[in-house]
């Protein structure tokens, strides 16, 4: 008769997941990393932060060996056990807002828990603006002429 070998629990204490053979620490940017790129995976998103954050994150696409931060748009909070996600989105025209709203939710809680062991208290999502097509086309407009000289 064999006997069942026991295990010890993971328990997430400040970010850190700890056993009897060590632990873990996860950094906050970690947790927001995950929590933007899986707010992006879904469909409608057009982007995550606000204008003169994504502005920013443009000149910086722009320098050599610079990309922009996975985490643009996101603020965690990393307790003991739990982590608090807020994001600011950019949603496509069209796009319902409210169903969008609870994709990313569903998709950010199920990544940062499967991933990190922490469990997800509340993602509070912010629409702060809506990408029309067209919107950013990079063509200077035609000059216009003056009536007056």
């Amino acid at each position: 008769m064999t006997t069942p070998t026991t295990t010890t629990a993971v328990v997430p204490t400040n970010g850190r997941l700890t056993t009897e053979h060590g632990s873990t620490t996860i950094a906050d940017t970690v947790v927001q990393k995950i929590a933007g790129l899986a707010a992006r995976e879904i469909s409608g998103v057009h982007a995550l932060g606000t204008g003169s954050s994504r502005a920013f994150g443009a000149i910086r696409e722009r320098i050599p060996g610079a990309s922009a931060s996975a985490g643009q748009g996101v603020s965690v909070e990393v307790g003991e056990k739990q982590a608090a996600v807020d994001l600011q989105l950019l949603v496509e025209y069209g796009v319902p807002i409210a169903d969008l709203a609870r994709s990313v939710r569903r998709n950010v809680i199920t990544s940062i828990e499967r991933m990190t062991g922490l469990e997800v208290v509340e993602v509070n999502i912010t629409v702060t603006d809506v990408h029309i097509p067209g919107d950013d086309d990079t063509t200077p407009p035609e000059p216009t002429t003056t009536r007056v000289q």
